[in-house]
Order: C-alpha cells, then structure tokens, then sequence
C-alpha cells in the first residue's frame, strides 16, 4: 500500500479471508494514477519540507524540494500537484502549486473543500464574456409568443438570506367540473431561454451540474449576472418565465395542466417567516403593511390544504426532522447553531412545487420524449431485513410487506409518535430507505409516492431543471430535443457514478432488454449519472465544512458538560448529539466503563454483559467534550454518569489564582461537605454510621457494598 495514495486506481487480488470472513488482497498493479491536487498544511522538519495532507486517507506526507515551495511559509494551506508518485520505498513528491493562506484565515475551510471535492469554482473567461454580453433587463424581442402575466399578482416567498429568486406562486378560487376548486399558478424562471445548448455558459453549467451552499458562501451553478440579476424573478421588473397551470380539486388532485412561456412581474418578495405571521393573523401588523396581497396568501393556504390531504392519501412519507443552520460572525466564527424551523409557509411552496414537478413528468412522459426523471426506489432487501428485525425486538407491532409501500412506513411513524423512542424508530425507517438519484428511466419516486416524477422549478441552481425546461419547450414546439454527446462524470467522482449506474440498472433491467443502446439513451444516461455524481459530491463538501466549523467552535468548549441523544450506535462506540449546540460527536467504547459491550446489530444498541445497561438511539446522556480534531473533522465525547467523583471532573467553580492543588483539594472539601453536612462530619442525613445495623444481613451488606 505504500506504493498508492488514496483516489489511485488499483487492479488487486484476494489472498485470504480474516476471522470474520473479510477478503485481505494485494495490490497487484496501478492502473491509474489520480491527477487530483492534494491540500495541506507546509512544515519542516529537520530542515526537509513537506506537505501533510489534510484529507488523512491519503496516509503519507508529500515531500517538497527546496525549490517547489512557491514561497508558501511553515504552517500555510497548500495545494500539492504531485510530480513523483510514491514507491514501495519512496515518497512521494510534490510542488506547490497554489498558496491558500493561514489555516485560521476566515473562510479557508470553503477553500479547503472545494478543492479536496474538485468543486469547479470558478467560470471560464468565455462564460463570463459570454455573461457579460446577455442584456440587463428585457427586451421586446424576448417577449415574441408570450403569454403576457405581467397583471397576475405572482409573488415570490423565500428564506430571509435568499438571492436568487426562481419560482413564484398565485392561485384564485374557481369552478373545477361542478365543484369547488382552485386555479394554481408556478411560475419558474426561463434560464434556457439565456442559457443555450452547448455555449460557454452551458458547458460551465453542465460542469458544476448544481449550486453549492456554504455558510456565509455560495459557489453558484451560474453567473451572477444570470442567477442574481436576469433569471431571479425580483419584485416589480419584468422576467421571463416558465409557467406551470394547473386546475386542483377540492381533494387535492390536479384536474388539468398545461405549460407554456411568458413574461411576469413579481408583484412582491415575500419571507416564510413573514407569509406564517400573515397566515396566523390576518389583522396583525404584517398583514396591514401588505394588505394588497392578504386575500391570495390565504388562497394559496387553501390549496395547500387540498394537497396535503391529497398527500396523506396517497400515503407519502412526512417525517419531522430537525436541520439546523449555523450563524456566523463576519469573520468565518459560528456564534451559534440554531434549528430551521418548518412553518406552514415553507410547507405551502413545497406543495405547489410538487405539483409542478409531478405535472412535468407526466408531460415528457405522455409526449415519450426523453427526460431526466428524479427516482426513488424502495428499501434494499437487506435493508427491508434489518427493519422487520428492529421492529420486532422493540415490540412496535408493526412490520412491512416484501413489496412495501410509502403508506406502510408513514403508518408506522404515526403509530409511534408518542412512544419514548420515536426518535429512534423515525431514524431506523429513514435508514432503510435509498437515497435518489437522476435517471432517464422512470421508476417513481418511492418517499412522494409518486409514479412520476421530476424537477422543474430550480433552473438557476440545478441543472437537471434546466434540461427539463429544454425537453418541456421542445414538446410545445413539436420537435425533439437533442442532447449533446456529454462527457461522462469526472475521475474524482467516477467510482460514485459508477454505482449509481448499477443502479440504475438494477430494478428495471430495461437497457438490458435492448439489444443495442442508442447514442441518444447514453447520453441522457450520463447526464442522469453526472448530475447524481455532482449533487452528492455537493453534499459531501457542504457537510465537510460544517464538521469544520463546528469542530473549530467545540475546541473552544473543551471540558465543558452538556446533555445530548444517542443518534447512531455502532460496534466502536456511540455517536451522541448535543442538545443545545446540535453538535455530533462520538462516545468510544472504552469511555462506556470498565466491562464488555457487545453491539446488537437487530436492536440497534450497545448492552453491556455485565450490568445489562443499554445505549440504543434516543437514550438521553450526559457527556463531556474531551478531544477536537481539527484535520479529521472529529469530536470526542466522555460519558458523565451520576455520583461521578466531583474532584476528577473539570468544575465551573473553579477560583482563579489557584493552583490545580489546591482546586483539587477544594473539591474534595465540597464533595464531603456535600455527603455529609460539616466537612468530616456526618450531619443529619449525612453519611451512615459505622457498624452494621440491627439484623443486617447479607441483602444489606451488599446494597451497603
């Protein structure tokens, strides 16, 4: 192994099977040698520079000649391109090739990220050229065969930090058949009509395949002149837009739909927060300063109620859970992590947001164009396996099917609302489902219980909405879009699409079933498989940063005692979150106490052998802070149980000035005063007297003992 680095690819051979049937191999040959740069910390030792990388899977330091340094200083963030791969009894070398700065500079956790996930983060000179060419507002020309909604009060409801605005919403009652319904309105920003197939901006686009958040940053999947200015549905200038038009029953379902181009005029910005306190009171302060748009936030709340009922219906699965957002200061430092919280005007865009994607799908699929689709697919088996075992050890009472539906977990999840570990049986129902992927073969969206499904209304930050648009504009006039011979996913997310395209494969074996795939199918194949790639490489470099800065923030709270839930438990130990910082770290096993734990992989918890104690998810723990680390993004926690010896653990009342001596001695002094009233001396209710009592017998030795 000292002969390869971490992302090489290697050709290897099965030699044998460990105790546990694990297959050892050898690396027999190098096929294929990573040109990912590798970022790390400059240092010196005994007069020989090199680079310690900060991805720790790379296991070796890369060694710089004194002339590679690039004039980086001892302690800087580097990015190394490798110039001599290491050998069996080498290291490897390096040169840098760019200076990111000081490991505390604010910011440089993003820098670090976007470069250990090859995140492109920075638009070729013929993409922005090509930006700066677009016009500033529109123009007539852009309004030919547009239907024109500029009187519509289309408004647009976002985070309070949001920038791009993409979609917007307005819905007024009307007649559906013979009953009650409602006229709803999505209008979604027309990036394909500035955005062409094939030009700079494009292949800049395809290349990122979808915006990455960062606290305090956004690397965006376009131009800003695009996805702040021309394409973001502002309030009170004219945009252009993709409208989705849809007749909903009484009952939630969509009766009709059509699609078409237009040009808008967002009539206002609203905040989820301000649309909740507007929907809670009608005659509050909020609503008088808008009291213009009062009446059609109250339709758009009435659809939302039919969709909802149409969702519980259907049986789709809605389960609460907790994200949080950290806030920082202007400098990169988080001040605190608070929880998002959901209100019913967050819940309300999300429904009209579903409606318009499922009506997308059924469109390219009615039409038998080619499209990407957004699919979900049921548990694994193996997954479906270790649910029906949780389920039975923890006497819930319920079990599913071998060929489950949404309903099923959705039921399961209601029935144990109310029970102590809800939580813990909500997480084991979320595990066991798959993640979704972007495929061109449709295979229902097991989680929305949908048949079809797509996304449609984020042109400005995901490109998989952008194709949408493209195939949707195709079918209204009647032509078929061809889509570009794509390059497929990049080297450092290859082995990731290449097990989603089993994937793919696997539940439907339809291009199987072809004898020959079309150029056309591989190309919308790759595209599904490179936006997938893209999207959990996005995840993985967001959650990186906020391990980061969360691990920055606890070394400041290094010692300190706090109460959190056990959230996963694993045969090393317990992962145990905070409760007020909603901070992860993890309880090692051998901080559990001095005896065996044995981990049960059906009940999900950790059961010493001895004392019969149990740590499953949900359990309520006290613990302590007791190791950061920075570079692997990990925090390790000590478990504090009651009656703790008082003079071992770090007190808050500790007096300054004084030596550890004597605090310790002070401790001491408290922790008896404490059992016994008067130090050394037993008070009332204090410490028992000597001697046994009167017909002590051996019960009470040993609960005395």
């Amino acid at each position: 192994m000292r002969a390869v680095l971490h992302r090489d690819r290697v050709k290897a051979r099965v030699v044998r099977f460990d105790r546990k049937g694990r297959p050892e191999g050898r690396v027999v040959e190098i096929l294929e040698r990573s040109s990912q740069p590798i970022i790390g910390r400059l240092l010196q030792e005994s007069g020989v520079w090199l680079v310690a990388p900060e991805d720790k899977r790379y296991g070796q330091d890369v060694l710089i000649p004194k002339g590679a340094t690039a004039r980086a200083t001892t302690g800087q963030v580097v990015v190394v391109e490798l110039t001599e791969p290491p050998s069996l009894y080498g290291q490897p070398v390096g040169r840098i090739k760019e200076v990111l700065g000081e490991v505390d500079d604010p910011g440089m956790e993003i820098e670090i990220a976007v470069r250990k996930y090859g995140v492109p983060h920075e638009f070729s000179d013929a993409c922005l050229a090509l930006a700066r060419g677009l016009p500033d507002k529109v123009r007539a020309q852009d309004k030919k065969g547009r239907v024109d909604l500029t009187d519509v009060a289309l408004v647009t409801i976002d985070g309070e930090d949001a920038r791009d605005f993409d979609d917007a919403v307005y819905c007024e009652p009307t007649k559906v058949g013979r009953g009650k319904g409602w006229r709803l309105l999505v209008a979604i920003a027309d990036v394909s009509h500035y955005v062409e197939t094939g030009s700079a901006i494009d292949i800049d686009a395809y290349d990122r395949a979808t915006s990455v958040y960062f606290p305090r940053r956004v690397i965006p999947m376009l131009p800003e002149k695009l996805s702040n200015g021309l394409c973001s549905l502002n309030p009170d200038v004219e945009r252009l837009c993709m409208v989705c038009d849809m007749l909903i029953t009484a009952t939630g379902e969509v009766h009709a739909y059509q699609f078409y181009p237009a040009v808008m005029h967002s009539h206002a910005r609203f905040t989820y927060t301000e649309v909740a306190a507007i929907l809670a009171n009608t005659r509050g302060p909020e609503a008088a300063k808008r009291k213009d748009r009062v009446e059609d936030l109250m339709n758009l709340h009435d659809v939302y109620g039919a969709l909802l009922k149409a969702r519980h219906v259907r049986g789709a699965v809605d389960f609460e859970t907790t994200e949080t957002q950290i806030v920082c200061d202007d400098s990169g430092r988080i001040e605190k992590i608070v929880p998002r919280v959901r209100n019913d005007a967050h819940r309300l865009i999300e429904e009209a947001m579903l409606a318009a994607n499922v009506c997308s799908a059924d469109f390219i699929l009615q039409s038998k164009h080619p499209g990407l689709f957004r699919v979900h697919e049921g548990p694994t088996p193996e997954k479906k396996d270790i649910l029906r075992n949780y389920l039975k050890t923890t006497g819930v009472g319920m079990t599913i099917t071998d060929n489950p539906k949404p309903s099923e977990f959705q039921a399961i999840a209601d029935a144990t609302k109310d029970r102590p570990d809800a939580q813990q049986v909500h997480a084991m129902l979320l595990r066991s489902m798959q993640q979704a992927i972007y495929t061109p073969i449709n295979s229902g969206h097991f989680g929305l219980a949908f048949e079809a499904y797509t996304h449609f209304t984020s042109p400005i930050r995901r490109y998989p909405d952008l194709l949408v648009h493209r195939v949707i504009k195709a079918i209204l006039s009647q032509r078929r879009y061809q889509l570009p011979v794509l390059p497929t996913p990049g080297e450092a997310h290859a082995k990731l699409a290449r097990r989603l395209a089993s994937r793919v494969r696997e539940p439907s074996q339809k291009l199987e079933q072809k004898p020959q795939t079309t150029p056309d199918q591989q190309a919308w194949e790759a595209a599904g498989l490179h936006c997938s790639a893209n999207e959990r490489r996005a995840d993985e470099a967001s959650r990186d940063v906020e391990a980061w800065l969360k691990c920055k923030y606890m070394r400041e709270h290094l010692g300190e005692e706090y109460g959190g839930v056990v959230t996963a438990a694993t045969g090393f130990g317990l992962f145990v979150t905070l409760d007020a910082m909603y901070v992860e770290g993890l309880v090692h096993i051998t901080e559990l106490g001095g005896e065996y734990f044995r981990f049960d992989e059906a009940r999900q918890e950790l059961r010493g052998e001895r004392t019969g104690i149990r740590y499953a998810i949900g359990t309520r723990v006290r613990v302590q802070v007791s190791r950061v680390d920075l570079d692997g993004r990990k925090i390790d926690f000590r478990l504090v149980r009651e009656g703790e010896d008082l003079a071992l653990r770090p007190s808050k009342d500790k007096e300054p000035g004084k030596s550890p001596l004597q605090n310790f001695k002070a401790a001491v002094k408290k922790a008896f005063t404490k059992v016994g009233g008067k130090s050394g001396q037993p008070g009332k209710g204090g410490a028992a007297k000597s001697g046994p009592k009167k017909n002590a017998g051996p019960k009470n030795r040993r609960s005395r003992k």
